[in-house]
């Protein structure tokens, strides 16, 4: 069994956030993100992006590590923008775990860590939101067990604006809990 420790990310985490990130997202975008993209230049898109949220941390955000407890490496990471929109509440704008350690209960604790923050830090209630892609059923059902259900669909935005990361014109569902406070107690 994997012993975790769980931390806010800082500065110097970015590569390792960007790395796993870049991974999860060749893993699981195939089909709505070009390929030229997912193994091109996804790493370094995903670097940039983790470098400046990393490197002054918002105050309305916050970026949640599992790290294995003895050798410290990154296990996933769970990203949340709180107060993100009136009606919804705080994003999840990222929750990724590594490959070979899904279904291992790691993203559950991720999640739970993410509703915890959104208890403390958000202003405006309890509600969480996040977007997964409609193509990602296996996301979906996860996120559906944990209390989550869809309430809309939109376009996926393109990674970078760049519509040519896109293949096509994939769709992505909103899925909602009410009240994080909920998850944060399982």
């Amino acid at each position: 069994m994997t012993v975790l420790r769980f931390r806010c990310a800082g500065p110097d985490d970015a590569d390792q956030v960007a790395l796993l990130h870049a991974d999860s997202w060749r893993r699981h975008y195939r089909g709505a993100y070009a390929d030229s993209f997912l193994d091109g230049d996804v790493v370094a898109d995903r670097r940039a992006v983790w470098q400046a949220r990393l490197a002054t941390p918002a105050a309305k955000a916050e970026t949640i590590l599992a790290e294995h407890q003895h050798d410290g490496r990154l296990l996933g990471f769970i990203h949340v923008a709180f107060d993100e929109d009136p009606r919804w509440g705080s994003l999840v704008d990222n929750l990724h775990v590594s490959h070979e350690l899904r279904r291992a209960g790691i993203g559950t604790r991720l999640l739970a860590h993410g509703a915890g923050a959104v208890t403390r830090r958000a202003t405006t209630g309890t509600g969480m939101y996040l977007w997964v892609l409609q193509q990602n059923t296996e996301a979906q059902q996860f996120y559906r067990a944990r209390g989550a259900a869809p309430a809309e669909s939109a376009a996926v935005t393109p990674p970078g604006g760049d519509p040519a990361r896109l293949n096509g014109t994939p769709r992505s569902l909103r899925m909602v809990w009410p009240d994080a406070s909920l998850l944060a107690r399982s």
